[in-house]
Formats: structure tokens, sequence, C-alpha cells
């Protein structure tokens, strides 16, 4: 194999594909990037056995082949190459290393045989659609921050994707940690209809908004039950789904909640930002004393005092005290686009709903603290 590519093309590249492959591995070949070359182009291909990114570039290739070689070693080396270096890849058969060099600058990497490169299986895929990249991006955006981190309950390890009747189709994705829940929608694509309920892992999600913030065409999504397939232009992103079944997420969502708190999105989340100062690491509590057209926010830590701010607010109701995660306050809050938050409360052992007035297809429940 023996071609040349500019150092820009095979950075993004390389970008793209690397950041799937563990530091640590026990078996050598998944350290290892495959990279293919034919025709006019390289192709380079990472995995961790449940997830795979592939992505094409443009290249001269003078002698078709393929071969794999360190995926850190080789990124590190090409992403402190001067932009606009043409990089030259070559291997030889009589040499069992990658030749890399760029001007005066060369290195030599051991290379494994690209047979016993692991391939994920493309077949199967039933569902087929295609979605804006900033649809798809915003469904990931409004719910990611509340992926459950807490591996035994390993079905809440992920977004759930699925498609629902609501005012015309809606392809909705829906995450939860057990303490709080993000759920966002978007017009149904054409072909997504009908599509299997599907938990796309945590791992997956965010490969997925890395190629995600360079895309520019539509995204094509392919589904099985076990496997989802994302292409973007030249990358394509396939993973397992977590083997599991998403809670009944609607049941916690409150339908009821008769109080109503409007209250300036960023003055509130910067007031909750001041006051959690003081708050234990542990629970980061803030208490919330909501009277007529006011709200205080206290957290009092024994071990490092007591912070209270005071802030005008839209309410009418009868006076209530209610707790919550400050951590979880201002993630929500950084997902609020208005400049106003809406909480529909019931007590202060009740779950709150928490409402975007600029954007009405999304929400947030928070389960409150006892302060």
């Amino acid at each position: 194999m023996r071609l040349t590519i500019e150092r820009s093309a095979l950075l993004k590249a390389l970008n793209h594909v690397q950041s799937v492959v563990e530091r640590r591995n026990t078996i050598p070949i998944l350290s290892n990037v495959l990279v293919s070359a034919q025709g006019d182009s390289l192709r380079l291909t990472a995995t961790d056995l449940d997830i795979e990114i592939s992505e094409g570039a443009p290249a001269e290739v003078e002698r078709a082949g393929q071969t794999t070689a360190p995926a850190n070693y080789l990124y590190d080396f090409v992403r402190k190459l001067p932009d606009g270096a043409a990089v030259k890849l070559d291997v030889s058969g009589d040499d069992p290393r990658l030749f890399i060099s760029a001007g005066k600058s060369r290195l030599h990497l051991p290379i494994l045989p690209a047979g016993d490169f692991p391939a994920m299986p493309s077949d199967g895929f039933e569902t087929r659609f295609e979605i804006e990249p900033t649809d798809l991006a915003r469904l990931i955006d409004k719910t990611r921050f509340a992926i459950s981190t807490e591996e035994t309950r390993y079905y809440l390890n992920g977004i759930f994707f699925h498609t629902i009747e609501a005012d015309g189709a809606k392809l909705r994705a829906v995450a939860t940690d057990g303490h709080r829940l993000a759920l966002a929608d978007a017009p149904a694509p054409k072909g997504a209809v009908g599509m299997p309920g599907v938990i796309v892992p945590r791992k997956t999600i965010n490969e997925l908004k890395r190629l995600l913030d360079d895309a520019s065409d539509v995204v094509e999504i392919a589904v099985s039950p076990q496997k989802i397939r994302f292409q973007l232009g030249d990358a394509v992103l396939t993973s397992k789904l977590i083997d599991g079944s998403f809670p009944e997420y609607a049941r916690v969502i409150p339908k009821n909640n008769s109080k109503r708190l409007k209250i300036d999105n960023k003055a509130f989340s910067n007031a909750v930002d001041r006051v959690a100062t003081v708050s234990a690491e542990r629970s980061r509590s803030v208490r919330l004393a909501i009277e007529k057209d006011k709200v205080t926010l206290t957290v009092n830590n024994p071990d490092a005092g007591v912070a209270t701010e005071d802030l005008p607010a839209d309410y009418g109701d009868e006076a209530m005290e209610i707790g919550f995660n400050a951590k979880y306050l201002l993630d929500v809050a950084g997902q609020i686009e208005g400049t106003e938050a809406v909480f529909e409360l019931a007590d202060s052992g009740s779950p709150t709903l928490v409402r975007d007035e600029a954007d009405d297809q999304a929400l947030y429940v928070l389960m409150p603290l006892r302060v």
C-alpha cells in the first residue's frame, strides 16, 4: 500500500475514528485503526467491538492495499504535523511497519494484519430514514445530560429513541437517571414511523455528537433490533444497542401540577450557581421558598455556611418550599432557549415539570430533595 494524502483530510478522519479506541486494550488489534486504500480514497476504521466508526478521505493512491496501525500514535503524529503538509503512507511486503513521512518528519509504526481486524456485520437493518443533522443534534443536546451513569441500571445508560403519535408523527428522544428526565420531540422523518424503540448507548451518543458537529448533509439512519447505523457524508458509525427495556417514562411525567412559577432563566441559573458555592458536594441541595412574585434560594451547609438570594418571579399560588439538586437545576437551565423557565409544581414531595416557552417540543422532570 502506498498513498499521499493532505494532512487536514487525514487528521479530520483520524480525529473522528480514533476516539472510539480504548486507551487500554487486552486485544492488541483493537488499539489499531484499519487503513484501507483503494481507487482515489483512503478509508480509516476503528472499533471497540460495540461501536465501529469508519470515514473516507480523498487521497492519491499509488498502490492499493490495507493494514492496521496503532491509532493513538498515528493520530498524535499527524496532529503535530504542519498545516498543508502532504503525508505519505507506505507499507511494503518485506517490512512489518507502516512508514509515514511528511517533509523531513518520518515515523515507523508496527502493523498487524488487516485480516485480523474485526468487522461489524452490516445486515438486518429493517428501518431506514433520513434526518437533518440539526434536528438530530437538538434531540441529543436536549436529553443527553440526563443519561444515567449508574452501570447497574444499564437500560438507563443511553437515549431512548422511538416514534409516537401526538399532533402528527414525532420522533422522540428520552433520557432519565431516575432523578431527572429529559424529553424532546422532532417531526418523524419519512420511513421512521413504526421503527422499534431503541436505546442508543451513552458512548455512541457522544461519538455521534462529534460527527454531527462537522456534518452538513442529511444523516442516513438504519435501525435493526440489535444495531443502529448513522451515515454522515463519508463517515459511518455503527453501534450495538442496549439490550433492555426502557421504563414507562410517561408515568413519571406529572399531568396535574397546578402551581405555575415563571422566572427569568438566566437570573435563576446564576443565582443557583452562586448559592451552590457552599453546598455539600454529595447532596448539592438548594431550597426554593416560593411565595407571591418571589423566590428565595437557600443553601445551608453546617461546615461552610449559609447562602441565600432573592429573585423576582411570576407566581400567584399558595406559598411552598421545595428542594432540588443544584446541578440538576443548572443542567435544565442550560437547555432553556427562551428568556423564562416555567416550573409546574404540585407539592414539596412530588415531581416538578419544567418547560421552555421558546420550545414546546421539549420538557424536563425533576424529582425533589428533602431539605
